[in-house]
């Protein structure tokens, strides 16, 4: 069975969810349509490339993600397949592969546009159908030719010294809790289970210890977990974190080690 998801910029208000939705099924009944979101900042390759990133991996081999985000096509910025895992992702070539997959084995496609194939809304047209080719069996090397030379953005990454690590929020999700850059293979690695100090919004507010759920504090209490993508997380226990505490995109949280061992703040991957 066919599956293609939709992660879009354009809301739930306008026609353009149902146009693509409807050019999908008129093409195939049996076509299962999934909306993973279409609240993406509009333009903001990098919100989309983030939960796509996290998210993809649980879906089925050949699934078809279209990437409706900074869409337009000119000559300039024609469509990309990027294949991934036995997946593929139907973008512009707007920055997404690098910041869906910075440092991993992908291959790229171009699909150089014919004369009608340029038009404001290739979602509804180019994108369903290269879509189906790719269901039909095709190869992305049969429809696009492979290419190393597409815009190539990387995620911000945290700067790590010495017992110091300084990341960012990169993405605040729908309960305001702050998800940061930092991983938890760099807080071992770079903390050896050592004491530490997590500093939000400068030293406005500190955490020393790292939670397990979000109910291990009391209610309204600020708390630091790891979340299932292995990021490090900004939270409050049942309260809107980054509202309460001015948390926005690239706020800067910054953690610092000390050379005092304690136990059970070392967390090992699966945990």
């Amino acid at each position: 069975m066919a599956v293609i998801t939709l992660t879009t910029d354009w809301r739930n208000s306008d026609y353009y969810v149902g146009a693509v939705k409807g050019k999908i099924l008129s093409r195939n009944m049996n076509t299962v349509v999934v909306d993973i979101s279409h609240q993406i900042a509009p333009f903001n390759t990098m919100q989309a490339a983030f939960i796509l990133r996290n998210c993809y991996y649980e879906f089925p081999k050949g699934t078809i993600h279209i990437v409706g985000v900074n869409s337009a096509l000119t000559a300039k910025r024609s469509l990309l397949i990027v294949e991934k895992d036995e997946q593929y992702f139907l973008c512009s070539d707007s920055g997404f592969p690098g910041l869906a997959f910075p440092n991993q084995d992908i291959k790229v496609f171009r699909h150089e546009l014919g004369k009608n194939e340029g038009n404001t809304f290739a979602s509804l047209e180019l994108f369903v159908d290269l879509a189906y080719k790719l269901i039909s069996g095709m190869k992305p090397g049969e429809i696009a030719n492979e290419t190393s030379d597409f815009l190539f953005q990387v995620p911000i990454r945290p700067t790590i010294d010495t017992k110091l690590i300084n990341g960012s929020v990169v993405y605040i999700d729908s309960f305001s809790n702050a998800i940061t850059n930092i991983s938890r293979d760099s807080f071992n690695r770079i903390g050896e289970g050592n004491a530490f100090e997590i500093f939000v919004q400068s030293n406005h507010y500190t955490i020393n210890k790292i939670s397990t759920s979000y109910n291990e504090v009391a209610t309204g209490e600020l708390l630091a977990l790891f979340n299932s993508s292995d990021l490090l997380e900004i939270a409050i226990s049942n309260g809107p974190a980054s509202e309460l505490l001015n948390l926005s995109i690239n706020s800067t949280i910054r953690i610092k080690f000390s050379d005092k061992k304690v136990q059970n703040n070392l967390l090992l991957s699966g945990e």
